[in-house]
């Protein structure tokens, strides 16, 4: 079971920083496309806030924050960004339920620019928490951070740094390892909660043929894992170093891994002792509870145990969905940071937006 659990694990982690490497890739190759525009337009602010939340990781969320705090954009439409953010906990979910994450974040999308625009026209003061005005300093492209040179390859490979023959070579052996079969990509996490989901599993997955899920599983991670081979043999040196392997790899595989590995390990003892589903049925209003206490804490990771009970069929989906609103991940650390204020009304309105999500969806019953 220990071995299971850590091979479902790597997987997991494995998938997710492949998403963050691609995620890290994208956003640095984009970048020079911001305006002076936005700031005219307050519902493009909210449009936008709205569109850098649904982004998975922090990125968009620290670049909302950073124009937000130099009053490029108003508090409606930082709201908008947190309400739509998953923070790191959005990786996990494409990992692990692409289909439902998909609906999930076009859900958090039309709330969060629906609560923006409400939000605009019932809050007067529109820079909660802020003083004076600061210029927002404008990085510019330059040659360094431009991390695509397809020229560069050759030279990369024929001088190869330490960093990046390790990277490569490590992504070749996923791949191998994968191709080959020797990591199986059907991580079915039911079987790290015991018994206790049995039933349920067999009534959800009837006729379900889990041979293609695996199929899918391995497919997707062969995708990435090619994707990122190009990546590692074609960007310069900086990028590789600072972008990719310190702040990526360094800073968020061993946290991702133990995070993911403990919260499988605990759902798994827990449940040696609670039958978990049930307990969770009987009491969704107190899950609820802890759905929005545990989405103050601005850290990825505690919230992970909601995306992996979903996973399993043990959550409903108006949890998850306040889980997702209530929490930002790292999102709001710069804003904590800079203005507690700001912080704690963007706060305010999440919960309360979480909470009305929330108690609506278990009235209903989805």
């Amino acid at each position: 079971m220990l071995t299971l659990m850590i091979q479902q694990t790597f997987i997991i982690t494995t998938f997710v920083m492949g998403m963050m490497i691609i995620i890290e890739y994208v956003n640095v190759q984009t970048r020079g496309l911001w305006t002076d525009n936005i700031q005219k337009s307050p519902f493009t602010q909210i449009l936008l806030g709205s569109l850098m939340g649904i982004i998975p990781g922090c990125l968009g969320s620290y670049t909302m924050v950073s124009l937000y705090i130099h009053r490029v954009v108003m508090f409606p439409a930082i709201v908008a960004t947190m309400i739509a953010t998953s923070g790191d906990e959005a990786f996990l979910m494409f990992s692990l339920i692409p289909g439902t994450a998909l609906k999930l974040n076009i859900i958090l999308l039309a709330i969060a620019v629906s609560v923006g625009i409400i939000v605009h026209y019932t809050v007067k003061n529109k820079f909660i928490g802020l003083k004076g005005h600061v210029d927002l300093p404008l990085h510019h492209r330059n040659e360094e951070c431009n991390p695509y040179d397809p020229k560069q390859a050759f030279q990369n490979l024929k001088n190869i740094s330490f960093t990046r023959a390790l990277l490569i070579a490590g992504v070749i052996g996923l791949l191998l390892a994968i191709i080959s079969g020797a990591i199986d990509g059907n991580h079915h996490l039911n079987t790290l909660m015991g018994n206790a989901v049995d039933a349920h599993q067999d009534h959800a997955h009837e006729g379900h043929d889990h041979s293609v899920e695996a199929d899918w599983i391995r497919i997707s991670l062969i995708s990435i894992f090619v994707v990122i081979l190009f990546i590692f043999v074609t960007v310069k040196d900086h990028f590789l170093q600072d972008h990719l392997w310190n702040h990526i790899i360094r800073k968020h595989f061993l946290k991702i891994f133990l995070w993911t590995f403990g919260v499988l390990l605990a759902i798994y003892f827990l449940n040696q002792f609670v039958n978990i589903e049930s307990w969770i049925s009987a009491n969704l209003w107190v899950v609820l509870g802890l759905a929005l206490l545990i989405g103050i804490i601005p850290e990825s990771g505690p919230h992970y145990i909601f995306v992996l009970l979903f996973a399993q069929g043990i959550l409903p989906l108006s949890i998850l969905l306040a889980s997702s609103i209530a929490q930002d991940g790292h999102g709001t650390l710069p804003l904590l940071a800079e203005t507690p204020k700001s912080f704690i009304a963007v706060k305010a309105v999440n919960l309360l937006v979480a909470f009305i999500a929330g108690a609506v969806g278990i009235l209903i019953g989805f």
